[in-house]
């Protein structure tokens, strides 16, 4: 607890047996009252690694429903185990769990409602081997989308993202895309809703068994971030609607 305020952990996971122990032993549990791993059909022992490491709750994904609908299964298990806060973070240690406190501190003492661990902030992203061409397509899209939907993060493409309860009741997570831009698409509602949104520098690591996707999902899921930003863009300008909005 945080203020009297609950406090849950969800790891949306594929594949992550080798990174999960070192990320889960670092969480703090003097704050943390729950953890949550939702396990996208694996196809490693992730579930049987986090059996062993006594996390209560788990749910398995019979058929792989993609990183967006592992999340939407994470926040509907916080919810209903009635979390105030709610922080994802990546089983696959690219992120630091010692964040967690920070960020929890940060919605906790009324701050913000969503906090975001950026790694744009500071030079966290190069120096923990972020590939270049990667960086670069980061600050163009942040860059563009800033633009669009009239904010100024340092990006929006971070997978460590912290909410209150409230947030996540109020958006329409069910009509986000159960792909990458799930994450985009729930940040768009964020700002569109009128949520203040704080940011913290966060290391991070790149390695071979940190999740990242290749260079043609990410021109992929460049353009479908554009496209919300579009969109959101256009229904604030009343000229298009949007069930991402409702």
């Amino acid at each position: 607890m945080y203020n009297n305020k609950k406090i849950v952990v969800v790891l949306p996971a594929y594949n992550a047996a080798k990174t999960l122990p070192q990320t889960y032993h670092e969480i703090p549990f003097e704050f943390v009252d729950e953890v949550v791993l939702v396990d996208d059909a694996s196809k490693d022992n992730t579930v049987e690694v986090a059996k062993e490491l006594g996390i209560k709750h788990i749910i398995r994904h019979d058929t792989n429903k993609g990183y967006g609908g592992n999340q939407k299964s994470c926040y509907k298990k916080a919810l209903e185990l009635n979390a105030d806060i709610v922080i994802m973070l990546h089983p696959d240690y690219q992120y630091t769990p010692k964040l967690l406190v920070a960020m929890i501190s940060i919605i906790g003492n009324g701050v913000y409602p969503v906090v975001l661990g950026s790694r744009i902030l500071g030079n966290g992203a190069l120096k923990g081997g972020m590939p270049l061409y990667k960086y670069i397509f980061n600050r163009m899209l942040t860059f563009t989308q800033n633009i669009l939907v009239n904010q100024k993060l340092s990006e929006y493409h971070t997978g460590y993202r912290a909410f209150s309860k409230e947030v996540i009741q109020s958006i329409n997570l069910a009509a986000n895309s159960d792909d990458f831009v799930f994450d985009n698409q729930m940040l768009s509602q964020v700002i569109y809703k009128g949520f203040e949104i704080g940011e913290v520098t966060c290391p991070t690591k790149y390695f071979k068994e940190a999740s990242s996707i290749n260079f043609s999902r990410s021109l992929k899921y460049g353009f479908g971030c554009l496209s919300v930003s579009l969109t959101h863009r256009l229904c604030k300008m009343g000229l298009a609607k949007s069930e991402l909005y409702k």
